[in-house]
Formats: C-alpha cells, sequence, structure tokens
C-alpha cells in the first residue's frame, strides 16, 4: 500500500525559510527527504541555514525580497534548472512591527499608518507575490501544494496587534479564494490551505510575552490561562500539520486553516 506521507525527493520553497518557525520547518522537511529551497533577503542566514540543512539531506538558499518580483523571478528560475520543477510553497515569510501595534497606554488614533502598511506589505502581498511568481510553475504541471501561514489573530481580533491582526484575516480569506481560482482554472490537484500556530515565543512577540528578567507578562499569562494545554507551543509541534498539508494523505483537502493551538480558540468561559 502507498505511504501517503511520503514526501521524499519533492520540491519545496519555503519563503522566509530562516526565521524561528522556517528554519524548523525546513530541518523536518530535509529529514523527511524532501529538496528544500530557502528563499530570504539575508544571504547570511539563508545560507548559514542551508549549509546545516546539507548536513542531513538537499537544501539550497536563493536570495529574493518576497516583494521583490524580478528577484523572486530569478530565484525561481534557478530553482527550475536545479531541480525541474517546484512542488510545494509554503509562504511563512511574515512578522510585526511596533508601529502598527497599539500600547497599553496608547490608542487607535496613536497607530502608525505607515507601519501598518510595511505589515500588511510583507504579510499579504508578500504572501500573493511569491504565489503569483511560484505557483505558476505548479499551474502548468497541473499540480502542487501551497501553504500559507495564518494567526490567531484572523480567527479573534487580539488587542494591540492591529495591523498584523488584519493582514493575517486577510490571508485567510485569500487562501479560501484561492483554493477555488486554481483548482477551477488550472488543476483541481493544486491546493491551498493555511496552517494558524498558536503562541509560540518567537523574535517578533518576545517583548510582548516576556520582561527583561525573562518572566511572563501579564499578557502571557493571559493567553496560557485562556489555553487549555496550559502552555505556549513547540515549533516542532507545527511538523504534523505541515506533513499532512504538503503529502497526498491531504490530496482532498483545500481552501482550509488547521489550528495548532492548544485549544485557544476553543477556549470560552
Amino acid at each position: 500500500m502507498k505511504n501517503l506521507f511520503d514526501i521524499s525527493g519533492r520540491v519545496m520553497v519555503i519563503t522566509g525559510g530562516y526565521g524561528i518557525l522556517g528554519r524548523h520547518i525546513a530541518a523536518y522537511l530535509v529529514a523527511q527527504g524532501a529538496k528544500v529551497v530557502i528563499v530570504g533577503r539575508s544571504a547570511e542566514k539563508g545560507q548559514a541555514l542551508v549549509d546545516e540543512l546539507k548536513t542531513t539531506g538537499e537544501a539550497m538558499f536563493c536570495l529574493a525580497d518576497v516583494l521583490d518580483r524580478e528577484a523572486l523571478t530569478a530565484a525561481r528560475d534557478t530553482i527550475i534548472d536545479t531541480y525541474g520543477t517546484i512542488d510545494v510553497l509554503i509562504n511563512a515569510a511574515g512578522g510585526n512591527m511596533p508601529g502598527a501595534t497599539i500600547a497599553p497606554d496608547k490608542t487607535f488614533f496613536d497607530l502608525d499608518v505607515e507601519a501598518v502598511r510595511k505589515v500588511v506589505d510583507l504579510n499579504l502581498f508578500g504572501t500573493i507575490i511569491p504565489t503569483q511568481v511560484f505557483v505558476e510553475t505548479m499551474a502548468k504541471a497541473g499540480q502542487g501544494v501551497i501553504v500559507n501561514f495564518s494567526s490567531e489573530s484572523a480567527l479573534r481580533p487580539l488587542t494591540r496587534v492591529c495591523g498584523y491582526g488584519a493582514a493575517k484575516a486577510a490571508i485567510a480569506n485569500y487562501t479560501q479564494y484561492m483554493a477555488t481560482e486554481l483548482a477551477s482554472k488550472f488543476s483541481p490537484k493544486i491546493r491551498v490551505n493555511a496552517l494558524t500556530p498558536g503562541f509560540l515565543l518567537t523574535d517578533q512577540n518576545r517583548a510582548l510575552l516576556t520582561n527583561a528578567d525573562g518572566s511572563y507578562t501579564d499578557r502571557a499569562r493571559t493567553i496560557i490561562a485562556h489555553t487549555p494545554a496550559g502552555r505556549f507551543a513547540e515549533p516542532e509541534e507545527l511538523f504534523g500539520a505541515i506533513h499532512y498539508l504538503v503529502s497526498d494523505a491531504s490530496s482532498f483537502v483545500t481552501g482550509t486553516e488547521i489550528i495548532v493551538d492548544g485549544g485557544f480558540n476553543a477556549f470560552s468561559i
């Protein structure tokens, strides 16, 4: 019987692949036999990660900003020249910035609109543009998988993260739209889903969740109190969901989100 979870030999592009989540996911996928391409704007960080990944499997780095179509196109051409195809696109690039958040002592009227614009550009257009570039190859081949990254802030409005929440809510809608768009106009074998991680301690949210001495902030304690699992997530706990989405085991799954959050979204008092 065929192993539905066998992903060996598949070419997988990960944008933002050297971020806290991306690098862990990349290492896992390489260990499962996938050929992983890290796309990012830091050659130093990207190549350092690829050097690590090559100790266990096959990987390469392509220099490109997710908002730079020309650089992404050059990266795509390099990947095709090297591997001949692109089977999976994981849109892991994203993030937040201070000006797009509202501190406890501030209000909506203090919001930096330009900062919000940058956050929306990175999270929304930083998913749309790579999809246009890399998925063109899948459209021609008639098959492929796209995994976007959503957020708890897309499921329900969270305090403070105004810009990031709006951008990730757009990603959730965009994921559903693209599932229909690609299946109906190109091939039903092109699938688009999103992964919604629970709360992890990452570089982008550490200042919100920990104090200078490493103890949890009031916000962090509130999150844990509303998480039935009673703790933050570990990056490794996303591997199962990612593996499922990029494998043939999810061949009839498209246009949906998989939530890996320890029950946070299910909590109600």
